[in-house]
């Protein structure tokens, strides 16, 4: 029988598999290191045992105890399966733009998540990089993993990654693309490869916002290169120490809406469900084509699986809020494509204005048509009912009819965005659509400022 005595030998022998469609205007075969197929379902895992090992090997982390990590979330998943397996605890301390899903998947398999703020400085207290730093120094019996400057963590793809990437392609591979973030993947697989044969081209995807790209190319640390972004996984405000910048030839960056829309392409034109760093990853690589002859052979790394994004890049609502779904909105019609299925919420011109207050928190809304035996007679917005609360606040157990403003403009789903416009102003805040089975609609201001955006 061929058993595995626990899951964290499974890690590692991930395929490498040809890409088709997204890649068809380049130049070369394009092969992707689909990471996704170990047991974290991330790269992250084989670093994340060689960190847990290594510690073990010289003290560093001692029975009973406690790992601490700063963590996207990949890594705290690798370090989340050792911990279990050995039987450690396990802090993941992480920031407020990663996905709930991650934070999801880490406690469903034991660990404690501490999620601290995006925008701050590295040094600034409350940073990710603080935090964990802080908790190791007050947790007894506990170990730092600290993987940005771990050398376990290059070591572990100098290992192992690499060797797999040249044994699968027969020693032919040309040109390697990863996104970079701890530096890690980049710096043990580059290194491994550039032993094999010095020719070939490692390449770092980067993100706007990130310190990467400018600092390889002029060796300045810009803090004003530094700003926030979206993408997961990728980009540094800092220069972590597993970044060998001398094993890597160039960076190329990519925006965060093309490493969104390049996630979803891959699920839908490759059947390859994988994360949004992987998105940025396939992206840069065409950004790279001019690169590469027809006899190359380039080798694209997907760091992660697509089920920790399925609240962000997979999801067409969050697409849409961002601008980063191409959709050409021409008419009332397209605009309440999001909300179509939900009825209106509406005011009986008898209820009292607390109801409406009541409904506005509710639903979260800022505005309501009233209506009257099934009529269209009056309207409500929560700048009107302010200003006449502050001076009345008796009001509120007054019929809405003795407040409403004049009824919401009423119009066809053909109706186009200039007209809307029109009609929505300074002193009208929504608009109804009425669509052709009777059933009606509103569109805000918001919506139309969404479809311009």
């Amino acid at each position: 029988m061929k058993v595995f005595n626990n899951i964290l030998e499974t890690i590692g022998n991930t395929p490498l598999v040809k890409l088709n469609k997204v890649t068809k205007d380049v130049n070369a075969t394009v092969l992707a290191k689909v990471e996704y197929f170990n047991p974290g379902s991330s790269v992250k895992d084989r670093m994340a045992v060689k960190m847990v090992e290594d510690a073990e090997a010289d003290g560093r982390l001692k029975p009973g105890g406690t790992i601490v990590e700063g963590t996207s979330g990949n890594t705290g998943m690798g370090l989340a399966l050792a911990a279990i397996v050995k039987g450690y605890k396990l802090i993941c301390v992480s920031t407020d733009k990663q996905s709930k899903e991650k934070f999801d998947i880490l406690r469903a398999v034991g660990a404690e998540v501490i999620v601290c703020p995006t925008d701050v400085a590295p040094e600034d207290p409350r940073s990710y990089y603080s935090t964990s730093k802080r908790i190791a120094e007050e947790t007894p019996n506990s170990w730092y993993v600290n993987q940005y400057d771990n050398p376990s963590n290059a070591i572990a793809h100098y290992e192992q990654t690499g060797p797999e990437i040249w044994d699968q392609t027969d020693g032919k591979i040309t040109h390697f693309v990863v996104g970079v973030g701890t530096g890690g993947t980049i710096s043990g697989v580059g290194k491994y490869l550039k032993e094999k044969n010095p020719n070939i081209k490692i390449w770092g995807i980067d993100t706007y916002g990130s310190v990467f790209k400018k600092y390889h190319e002029t060796g300045i640390f810009d803090e004003n290169e530094i700003y926030s972004y979206i993408t997961e996984g990728i980009g540094e405000d800092i220069l972590p120490e597993n970044v060998n910048f001398e094993v890597i030839d160039g960076f190329e960056k990519v925006t965060d809406k093309d490493a969104a829309v390049y996630t979803r392409r891959m699920a839908l034109e490759e059947g390859i469900f994988a994360g949004n760093s992987c998105g940025a990853a396939v992206k840069g690589l065409l950004q790279l084509k001019h690169h590469f002859k027809s006899d190359d052979v380039v080798v694209v790394l997907l760091h992660d699986s697509g089920s920790r994004y399925v609240g962000k890049m997979y999801n067409d609502d969050w697409m849409r809020e961002r601008g980063f779904l191409d959709e050409k909105i021409i008419c009332a019609g397209d605009l309440i494509k999001n909300h179509k299925d939900k009825p209106l919420v509406t005011l009986f011109a008898e209820e009292l204005v607390s109801h409406a207050i009541s409904k506005m928190r509710k639903f979260g809304i800022s505005q309501i048509p009233v209506m009257k035996e099934g009529e269209n007679v009056g309207s409500v917005d929560d700048r009107h009912m302010y200003e006449l609360l502050v001076e009345k606040p008796e009001l509120k157990d007054t019929p809405i009819s003795s407040i409403m403003q004049e009824p919401f403009p009423m119009v066809g789903e053909k109706t186009s965005i200039e007209e809307l416009c029109k009609l929505i102003d300074k002193e009208t805040s929504a608009a109804l659509v009425e669509l052709a089975n009777g059933n009606k609609h509103i569109i805000t201001r918001y919506d139309i400022i969404q479809a311009m955006s």
